[in-house]
């Protein structure tokens, strides 16, 4: 694989735009009684997605066993939904957590509502999330789901006592990036590889690739974190570590420090029970970590890393049936190495 070729997302999901059009639909679908400000606001809030990549690799997983009758594709087209509004419901949990006005730019949930109104708003998105996964009626489906969502919630738990522990092992990291992002990608494939029909061998192929594709997605959003800035990001440069959330560019800037332990020793003091992530001085030390990590090998490092993450999804596909969908599936690894945003 050539991943110094530029790629194109369109193209990519052209295969499945279709059925991307009708997730959108499904999505948008709101109860006519639903409190009027909520429905406005959740309508919003789906329209402004991003590239819907969960549910693409969900629809790229279910034609790996000839064609899908009408009634499999409803059922594809449900658990595609399921995910990405369960993807969708974490991130307004999220804004509420970190206290978040903004993301990719745009005013969050949580920027004109009460922080109990964004909660109860994104718990009814969960509820969304679950009606369309029992949609499906395949009771394996619903258990990769609850599953799923399980993770994803132990993860943000995980992460919340994790932030500002600033001598966690590396492998903290990992466990929270699997249950924050890969699980999310290994379940869209799993599930809708069951879907489909597929033997039990080629739905642990399937999985595996949404596993390690997650896992590589993840590292470039926190590479990105590091690298892009507020125009690109919707909020400034180094955001994660100024909340104290450590992520893979950080643990390699570590490795290279000079003095790794004074440097820790810093942050844990300028970090004392007294501040917060608005004081100055904390700020100003982030931005200075931000400053060295970007002129530094701690960014290639960890692109490395994701890339080895992608080759092991690329491979695991070697032995699923050549189509347009697997083509598709290995320009999703070409595409995530090379994101900007």
């Amino acid at each position: 694989m050539n991943w110094k070729t530029a790629v194109d997302i369109g193209a990519i999901l052209a295969p499945v735009q279709p059925g991307l059009q009708l997730v959108e639909a499904k999505m948008k679908t709101v109860e006519s009684s639903l409190f009027t400000p909520l429905a406005t606001a959740f309508v919003d809030l789906i329209g402004s997605g991003g590239k819907r990549l969960r549910p693409a690799v969900a629809l790229m997983a279910a034609r790996f066993n000839g064609e899908l009758g009408r009634a499999q594709y409803e059922q594809v087209i449900s658990l595609a939904a399921s995910v990405e509004m369960l993807h969708t419901a974490t991130l307004v949990h999220d804004d509420v957590i970190d206290g978040a006005l903004l993301r990719r730019g745009a005013p969050t949930l949580n920027a004109t509502w009460n922080r109990g109104a964004t909660v109860l708003a994104g718990n009814y998105m969960f509820a969304r999330a679950a009606n369309f996964a029992a949609e499906t009626g395949n009771p394996r489906v619903i258990r990769i789901f609850s599953d799923t969502l399980e993770i994803i919630v132990e993860g943000e738990l995980r992460q919340l006592r994790a932030r500002h522990q600033f001598r966690q092992q590396k492998d903290e990291y990992y466990q929270r990036i699997y249950a924050k992002t890969a699980s999310l990608f290994a379940a869209a494939a799993e599930a809708a590889a069951t879907l489909s029909g597929l033997e039990e061998d080629g739905i642990g192929s399937l999985r595996d690739y949404g596993h390690n594709l997650g896992m590589a997605f993840q590292i470039v959003d926190d590479i990105l974190d590091f690298t892009g800035n507020a125009g690109s990001l919707g909020k400034p440069a180094g955001s994660d570590l100024l909340q104290g959330t450590l992520t893979l560019p950080f643990f390699y800037y570590l490795q290279i420090a000079s003095r790794p332990q004074e440097l820790l020793d810093q942050l844990e003091t300028l970090y004392s029970g007294d501040m917060n992530s608005d004081d100055a001085s904390w700020t100003r030390t982030v931005a200075e970590v931000v400053q060295d990590l970007r002129s530094g090998p701690a960014i290639e490092a960890a692109r490395q890393e994701a890339s080895v993450y992608l080759g092991r999804a690329a491979s695991s596909l070697a032995a699923l049936p050549d189509n347009r969908y697997k083509q598709a599936m290995l320009d999703l690894c070409d595409f995530v190495v090379q994101r900007t945003y």
